[in-house]
């Protein structure tokens, strides 16, 4: 099966950030395996970033070919160039973005970019945000949208926006989640220190990211250690010692750091588990305890409840 594109598409006077935070999300997934090509374009040659640091050659967008389930980003660039009559003039870039939307491909839109997405036509009667200083403004200029303020990032119908740098980053772990799993997104994150994956609206967050507002070095590994080994029995001399920590003392920071006991967040790991495991009618109870790390059947079912 073909790899999955992640296809950039640089806009003169291009935000680098937006480009640079999702590109290495994506990037570093492929560094830990995932099936994903990155690929870079553009309309012209002797692109410039908003700030005018340029860019080498770029492929024409014209010779990149996609196929459903590949994702078109279209990082932030200033508004003013996205509202020029030479960006409005780009007819057959803003068909090959709606031919693409099309075949089956995701659209996304970093910050800024969500004004690209206005002018093309894919945002009329969609949900869809941008960055809060130019909220207003992409309502009056596209008064069809379904403007969403106070969020984070935006999916409707294989479209999505997300508000600025930092929520584009987010956006992209999200899809890699998509892609993957959550436990794959999780790593990637940890990878980039990012130990908080906000979803768009910041609720049904996976415990996989939560809990990680912290910088207690020695906590976090035994968050990742739990983690990975949830199929393990837990012993709490066990975990101390991963910490360099005494039970007592790793007891108490590590309800500091993260607000809640071991206990509690080694639940929460294995409810997580369980939430997984239950999407597969084949798997018995019995396979669900040993796989989380439970003694009985009694103790998957408690915590299905709890579900």
């Amino acid at each position: 099966m073909p790899a999955t594109q992640i296809i950039f598409l640089i806009i003169p006077q291009i935000q680098l950030l937006d480009l640079a935070g999702p590109d290495q999300v994506f990037y570093e997934a492929i560094d830990y395996g995932a099936d994903i090509k990155l690929e870079y374009c553009s309309f012209e040659d002797n692109v410039k970033t908003s700030s005018a640091m340029p860019f080498g050659k770029l492929k024409h967008f014209g010779k990149i070919k996609i196929k459903a389930g590949d994702y078109i980003f279209i990082p932030g660039s200033e508004v003013s160039f996205l509202n020029s009559k030479k960006m409005k003039m780009q007819k057959e870039l803003f068909a090959w973005v709606r031919d693409a939307y099309t075949k089956g491909a995701f659209v996304c839109s970093i910050c800024t970019g969500a004004f690209f997405l206005g002018m093309a036509g894919l945002l009329n009667g969609r949900k869809c945000t941008t960055h809060w200083k130019r909220t207003a403004e992409l309502k009056a200029t596209y008064p069809l949208i379904l403007l969403q303020e106070n969020i984070l990032f935006t999916e409707d119908e294989r479209v999505m926006t997300s508000a600025g740098v930092t929520s584009g980053i987010d956006m992209a772990l999200y899809i890699l989640s998509k892609l993957k799993d959550d436990n794959f997104s999780y790593k990637v994150a940890r990878e980039l220190v990012i130990y908080v994956r906000r979803q768009g609206n910041e609720l049904q967050q996976s415990i996989y990211m939560s809990y990680r507002n912290h910088i207690h070095a020695g906590i976090h590994i035994v968050q990742d250690y739990m983690q990975e080994n949830i199929d393990k029995k837990m012993l709490l001399t066990e975990l101390a010692a991963i910490a360099f920590m005494s039970s007592r003392n790793l007891t108490r920071v590590f309800k500091k750091e993260t607000g809640i006991s071991v206990n509690e967040y080694i639940n929460l790991i294995r409810k997580e588990r369980i939430r997984e495991l239950i999407k597969n009618p084949d798997i018995t109870r019995v396979q669900m305890a040993r796989q989380c790390g439970l003694s009985s059947q009694r103790h998957v079912a408690r915590l299905i409840q709890t579900l």
